[in-house]
């Protein structure tokens, strides 16, 4: 008989800011899941990704990792990202027992040894679990579809946080990406207290 395969999507937000931190979601989908509410977080309006991260969160299992912009400067931007996937994949393993207890699943099959988790991306974060790293998996994978969806919303949320605390930088605008009003107010004004110095603005 061949082994079931449980998927995990893995993906990360925020990679390409010059401000803010990198999150990352996991997400393992139930039988019954929603797939038509799902798309790449980049492709859904701000209002469906909200919407569909409150029926993640309820429905399926899910972790988030957040890496802050200390520690981007710290390790760079790749490791960071492959941290953040990391800490969502053990955020998420925390909670996998109860939750294949609590929706009735199979523990037969819903085993830790089958879960195979599929990043988004070229390189393989380094989670204990068999994993593979696909490019534009966040097109192809619905699972990793939802991962790109939590670290998304987080993302959009704390960036939102911080333009209350940094109201002249506009986050709530550009959410910390290189736009050309960024990069403007930074040369004005100086870098924000989250600006990601090891990043050219």
């Amino acid at each position: 008989m061949s082994q079931i395969i449980i998927n995990c999507g893995l993906d990360e937000a925020g990679r390409g800011p010059l401000a803010g931190p990198v999150t990352a979601g996991a997400v393992i989908l139930p039988p019954d899941f929603p797939l038509e509410i799902l798309n790449d977080s980049k492709k859904l309006s701000e209002k469906k990704r909200a919407s569909a991260e409150l029926v993640i969160k309820e429905k399926a299992l899910w972790g988030l990792g957040i890496i802050n912009h200390d520690t981007i400067d710290r390790i760079n931007i790749l490791q960071a990202s492959m941290l953040a996937m990391k800490n969502a994949f053990d955020m998420l393993m925390i909670k996998f027992d109860d939750w294949v207890k609590n929706n009735n699943l199979d523990p037969s099959v819903y085993r830790r040894e089958n879960i195979l988790c599929i990043a988004d991306g070229n390189k393989i974060p380094p989670v204990e679990a068999n994993c593979k790293c696909e490019v534009k998996a966040d097109a192809r994978f619905e699972c990793v579809m939802a991962a790109s969806i939590i670290a998304k919303v987080a993302r959009d949320n704390i960036m939102m946080e911080y333009d209350k605390l940094y109201p002249q930088y506009n986050y709530k605008q550009h959410k910390g990406y290189p736009t050309e009003a960024h990069r403007k107010i930074c040369h004005e004004i100086g870098p924000s207290p989250i600006q990601r110095l090891s990043f050219s603005y």
